[in-house]
């Protein structure tokens, strides 16, 4: 199976078993966040195929965890293989239309607690404040320019950030403020707005994110 020979990735995940469902449910939230991708059970980390006890069991956790571990929910396509004798379990998941997905927790005082999660490489991390907003508007279906209603006034503060971004090619919410001299909060707005007018991109890395123009 290729999907397996390639190794993990930003769109495949491998699990030699499944226990809990909060524990495969961030992986499943942060394909729906991003470009989709493909849960493996039955696979160690080094694409060794393990094979599972019961692929009954093992989807039906799946189900569970995008049925009750995720707000909103998702559908699973869950389809069963034999491999060299042994059966694996494959949980494809589309890109959702409906962003943010959330991961909900319990924290101590036992209040839920939503998170959003995204693919960064072959990591599931939690989204940070402005990639949690700006997914609203990263949905598949979405277009940022005539059918979403976006337009932008290109002022003093957006033509120094294109300015700084054709010299530095990225730019994160700190860089804009700084830039301008205005609080950061309000150049998360402007940049999250650009974004939605199309003439920029937001990107996350395991550090931070940045903006980069279209």
């Amino acid at each position: 199976m290729r999907l397996i020979e390639g190794g993990e990735t930003s769109t495949v995940e491998f699990k030699r078993k499944l226990t809990e469902t909060h524990k495969i449910a961030k992986e499943l939230c942060a394909f729906a966040n991003t470009k989709g991708g493909v849960l493996i059970v039955g696979v160690d980390d080094d694409a060794t195929i393990c094979g599972v006890m019961s692929e009954k069991t093992e989807a039906e956790l799946i189900r569970t965890a995008c049925d009750f571990d995720l707000e909103p929910p998702i559908i699973p396509k869950i389809t069963h293989l034999n491999l060299m004798g042994l059966e694996i379990v494959v949980a494809e998941i589309e890109e959702s239309t409906n962003k943010p997905i959330n991961l909900l927790t319990k924290n101590e005082q036992g209040q839920t607690i939503k998170r959003a999660y995204i693919r960064v490489g072959e990591k599931s991390v939690m989204a940070s404040s402005e990639m949690a907003r700006a997914l609203r508007f990263l949905n598949k279906d979405d277009s940022y320019s005539e059918d979403d209603g976006v337009k932008i006034v290109i002022g003093r503060n957006e033509k120094a950030l294109f300015e700084y971004l054709e010299k530095n090619e990225r730019a994160t919410v700190n860089d804009f403020a700084k830039l301008v001299n205005i609080s950061r909060r309000r150049a998360e707005r402007l940049m999250i707005r650009m974004m939605r007018a199309g003439v920029l991109q937001i990107h996350q890395d395991t550090a931070h994110d940045y903006f980069t123009a279209v």
